[in-house]
């Protein structure tokens, strides 16, 4: 849909809540900043995060990472935040970031380390896996919490940059949270051959595949993958099953490859 973003947004009877309520741009691909229509959609869609977040009882920041919280707005203050452990299962960077974060909000918002931890609201079931890594085995990314909403006997899951998942264990995690809706980032593919791995690609598309087959889900699959014109070459046997989206065709909209396409922008 244009920008760097994971966020959604969930109503049940008893919670409205933005999960990774944030959006951003790749500062740099194929050596060339962002072009203007980039912008744009940022500023379209900065816009309606800030909009929908008015609605909202919680928030969830599944990271640090800026595409996926924004230290800068004020949305945060008087909700509660269910927030990834500041100080277990993180790398340095996203340390730091999140130190900030609790400095600026600790006592305007109602912050509440969710690592590994299940809450009710009336009759909706909100809980989160434990730390999972941020890419495979080795990443120096970090790790991540993946969202469980439960309500009136459907399931949504939220992976947030499991980035396939490329590990086998986060893939077990998955399927046993038994999501009928499933949002997911999708393999780095774009960095093949660099900072990403034809294995961990293979693996990757194994995993999902696998997830597929033994949850049912309808999945939506976005973000990382969607930075690769190739995509769908990539992850062949991923696509072979017909319930997989990216957030755009999920909406009936046309997919905007904008980062993809940044040289073609260019021109």
């Amino acid at each position: 849909m244009g920008v760097r973003s994971l966020c959604v947004f969930v109503e049940t009877e008893d919670l409205a809540v933005l999960i990774d309520p944030s959006a951003a741009l790749g500062p740099s691909r194929y050596g060339l900043p962002p072009v203007p229509e980039e912008w744009e959609a940022l500023d379209k869609f900065k816009r309606e995060i800030r909009e929908k977040a008015m609605d909202c009882d919680a928030f969830v920041i599944s990271h640090y990472h800026y595409d996926h919280h924004d230290p800068d707005e004020n949305f945060w203050a008087g909700k509660k935040v269910f927030v990834k452990d500041p100080k277990k299962n993180i790398n340095r960077s996203q340390k730091e970031r999140a130190a900030f974060f609790f400095e600026k909000f600790d006592r305007r918002a109602e912050l509440v380390i969710c690592d590994g931890q299940e809450f009710g609201i009336g009759n909706t079931k909100i809980s989160f896996s434990r730390p999972l890594p941020h890419g495979n085995e080795r990443s120096k990314l970090g790790f991540v919490v993946a969202t469980r909403i439960e309500a009136k006997g459907e399931v949504l899951v939220h992976a947030s940059d499991v980035q396939g998942p490329i590990v086998e264990e986060s893939a077990d995690i998955l399927i046993e949270m038994e999501p009928d809706i499933l949002v997911i980032d999708g393999p780095p593919s774009y960095f093949l051959g660099w900072k990403f791995s034809a294995r961990d690609l293979e693996r990757a598309n194994a995993n999902m595949v696998r997830i597929v087959e033994k949850t049912g889900a309808r999945i939506i699959l976005d973000h990382h993958l969607l930075r690769d014109l190739a995509y769908r070459e990539r992850c062949r046997a991923v696509y072979d099953h017909p319930e997989i989206y990216t957030f755009a065709e999920f909406l009936g909209m046309e997919n905007r490859m904008l980062e993809a396409n940044r040289k073609f922008l260019h021109g």
